[in-house]
C-alpha cells in the first residue's frame, strides 16, 4: 500500500515538473507601434514569421509621429516602426528620451505633389507650398526642392528651415504643418512635399504622381526603434531579423514598385 502511495506521489511530482517546464517555454510577446502604410503591412508579414519562432507580435497602429515614441519611452510598446534616424535623433534631443535604432528596413522617398502645376518651373511668384512641420522632415523637404533648383540653401548644414533659405527667386511661401495633414490640404495650395507613408495612404504614388522625387540613395531609412537598454536583447534581434527578411524585401519590391525601397 505504501509503495502505491509513493508511486502516486512520484507521478504527481513528474506531472507538476512537466507543467513547470511548459511554462518556461511560453510564447514570448512583443508590442510594436507602426504607421498605417507601409509599416503595418510589413508588420503583418513579420508577425507570421515570428509566430513560427514562438514570438507573438501585437501591432498597434498610430496616425502621428509623436505618440509612438512617447509610448515606447513609457514602456507601453517594446518597439516602434515609423521613423528615420534624423527624426529619432531630433526627438531624443527635444524630449530627452533614449531611443535607438535596432535596424533599418526601408526608405520612403518623399516627393513634391501638385494639382496646380506639372513642374516646379510652372510655380508662379508667391506660390504656397506645404512642408512637414517637424525639424527633420521639414529640412528634408526643403533639401529636395533645393536639389531641384527651386531654392538655394546654405552648404554643409544638417537641418534647415524656411528661415535658412539663401535664395528664393519666386518668393515661395513655405507653410509647415503636421505631416499627416498635408495629403488632405495640398490641393488647396500650389503644392506640397509629402512623406510617402501618408501619400500612399491617400492614394498617391510617389513614382507616378510626384513631380520631383527623392533619389533612392536617401539616408532616411525607416528603422525599428527600441529603448537603448533593450537593443541587444535576443527577442529584439529576432524582431529585426523578421523585418529584414527576404519575404519583406520581395513584398516591398513587388507591391510598391519604387515608391518604397528596401534598406537592407
Amino acid at each position: 500500500m505504501k509503495k502505491k502511495i509513493i508511486l502516486v506521489l512520484l507521478a504527481l511530482v513528474l506531472v507538476l515538473a512537466a507543467c513547470g517546464g511548459t511554462q518556461g517555454t511560453e510564447t514570448k510577446k512583443l508590442k510594436i507601434g507602426v504607421s498605417p502604410v507601409p509599416h503595418a503591412e510589413l508588420a503583418e508579414i513579420a508577425k507570421e514569421k515570428l509566430a513560427k519562432e514562438g514570438i507573438e507580435l501585437e501591432i498597434v497602429v498610430f496616425d502621428d509621429y509623436v505618440q509612438p515614441n512617447l509610448a515606447l519611452k513609457d514602456g507601453d510598446l517594446d518597439a516602434n516602426f515609423f521613423q528615420h534616424v534624423p527624426y529619432l535623433e531630433e526627438f531624443n534631443k527635444e524630449q530627452k528620451t533614449d531611443l535607438v535604432s535596432a535596424g533599418g528596413v526601408h526608405v520612403e522617398p518623399i516627393a513634391f505633389y501638385s494639382t496646380k502645376v506639372k513642374s516646379l518651373d510652372e510655380l508662379t511668384d508667391g506660390a504656397e507650398i506645404l512642408i512637414p512641420n517637424d525639424a527633420s522632415n521639414g529640412s528634408r523637404a526643403l533639401k529636395l526642392l533645393a536639389q531641384n533648383g527651386l531654392i538655394k540653401l546654405p552648404e554643409n548644414t544638417t537641418l534647415v528651415t524656411e528661415k535658412d533659405i539663401v535664395e528664393n527667386p519666386k518668393n515661395i511661401k513655405f507653410t509647415p504643418i503636421e505631416a499627416a495633414l498635408i495629403p488632405g490640404s495640398y490641393k488647396d495650395v500650389d503644392g506640397a512635399v509629402i512623406n510617402s507613408n501618408y501619400a500612399i495612404s491617400a492614394g498617391l504614388n510617389p513614382v507616378n504622381d510626384g513631380i520631383v522625387i527623392e533619389g533612392q540613395e536617401s539616408d532616411y531609412a525607416n528603422v525599428i526603434a527600441v529603448r537603448s537598454a533593450d537593443k541587444d536583447k535576443e527577442v529584439i534581434k529576432k524582431l529585426v531579423e523578421s523585418f529584414q527578411s527576404q519575404e519583406i524585401k520581395d513584398f516591398i519590391q513587388t507591391k510598391y514598385e519604387g515608391s518604397v525601397v528596401p534598406a537592407f
